[in-house]
């Protein structure tokens, strides 16, 4: 072809062009997907998100509950574990804020400032979170650890069986919300057609993930917690108390950070899942009047929006309309198959000999990483 024109796509996939023909149905059928299906449309989505709330919402009143029986059980026994923990569920109890807010807002719809939609809200909440518990958690248990060294083994312990009983009723009350958060995660794993671990490697919400990650550094604090009370108790020593607000804050530390850096990634554009590029790919190349694919870029606008754009060269012969007609198909057949990809740009354009040899180091490459994936899933 020697010439080259964008057509974009309307928000439901379907391209914008002065007329628009029925679509004629795809004259090759794409292959099935080897893993990660998607929902079938809106309202598989909005169940996923409504169950999601469900779960932060437990996670919310199950850390409101805990925090205020924390810091109640921490002044009385003046332990600085139980404070560290108490302050460890204020922060995450101000992060199940920042998550609801993430599910509403990132629902609005384009807006002209907004083209693509506020689907990366959820990231960007996501990432206040992990700045959250790294300030208010990790921080103020590193302060409670080195107060407690400061202060030596003055402590009245009489009130240090309140505090353990606390935190076993907090252990419990963890627990649960940690369960809920886990039957959620596999069932988006069945979904997906894969392992938990692959999907705790690869799921795309960032809201479950943040709770996850935190209702699993909850339920393993209160056990340092409950370590170093019950250790303090029987050897004097304050040592192991402050140990185990050490630690408390090391775990929340870490964990603020794996969440920042894949909120990070996520808000400066990611692309999909390598198994998805590679159907994509591979559904563009099979169309019978697609000679080369140039080029295949995605990019995650959110939850449940893509961005792809491709640069394709077409079989020559073809007139104008023809042209239109080719990209309207795709697009719409696009659009069926991958409900998610709502912003889709086809270029029509000339490959040349370097084009076409790129063509294949990326066809080769996407491969080599696709089968890197599935040994790492298989190996999960």
């Amino acid at each position: 072809m020697s010439r080259s024109s964008t057509f974009p796509s309307d928000r439901h996939g379907t391209p914008r062009t002065p007329h628009t023909p029925d679509p004629p149905e795809p004259s090759r059928a794409p292959e099935a997907p080897d893993s990660r299906p998607e929902p079938d449309g809106p309202n598989a989505q909005g169940d996923k998100d409504a169950r999601t709330a469900v779960t932060v919402f437990v996670a919310l009143g199950a850390n409101l509950v805990i925090a205020l029986a924390k810091a109640i059980g921490g002044v009385f026994a003046g332990s600085p574990a139980l404070l560290s923990e108490a302050a460890h569920s204020v922060a995450d109890s101000l992060n199940e804020v920042f998550l609801l807010a993430s599910l509403k807002r990132s629902k609005r719809a384009p807006d002209d400032q907004h083209p693509f939609g506020y689907g990366k809200e959820r990231y960007f909440w996501a990432l206040l979170a992990a700045v959250g518990i790294f300030v208010m958690g990790g921080c103020f248990s590193f302060f409670q650890g080195a107060e407690a060294l400061s202060a030596g083994s003055s402590e009245d312990h009489s009130g240090y069986l309140v505090g353990l009983a606390v935190l076993g009723l907090a252990l419990l009350a963890e627990g649960s919300s940690l369960v809920r958060a886990l039957f959620q995660v596999r069932g988006h794993a069945r979904e997906a057609g894969r392992g938990m671990a692959a999907e705790l490697r690869r799921g795309d919400d960032p809201t479950l993930r943040t709770v996850l990650a935190e209702d699993s550094t909850a339920c393993l604090g209160v056990v340092f917690a409950m370590l170093g009370m019950w250790l303090h108790m029987v050897t004097g020593e304050v040592a192991y108390e402050a140990t185990a607000s050490f630690l408390i804050g090391a775990l929340l530390v870490y964990v603020a950070y794996r969440l920042a850096r894949e909120s990070r990634a996520q808000l400066i554009g990611e692309a999909i899942d390598p198994v998805q590029r590679r159907e994509l790919r591979r559904f563009l190349e099979g169309q019978p009047e697609i000679d080369t694919v140039t080029s295949l870029l995605t990019m995650r606008l959110g939850n449940h929006s893509t961005l792809v754009a491709a640069r394709v060269d077409l079989f020559p012969g073809l007139d104008s309309e023809e042209v239109e007609e080719v990209l309207v198909r795709v697009k719409t057949a696009m659009a069926e198959i991958w409900p998610h990809a709502d912003q889709i740009f086809l270029d029509v354009t000339d490959a040349s000999a370097r084009d076409r040899a790129k063509a294949s180091e990326d066809r080769q490459a996407l491969d080599e990483t696709v089968a890197a994936v599935e040994r790492e899933d298989r190996g999960a």
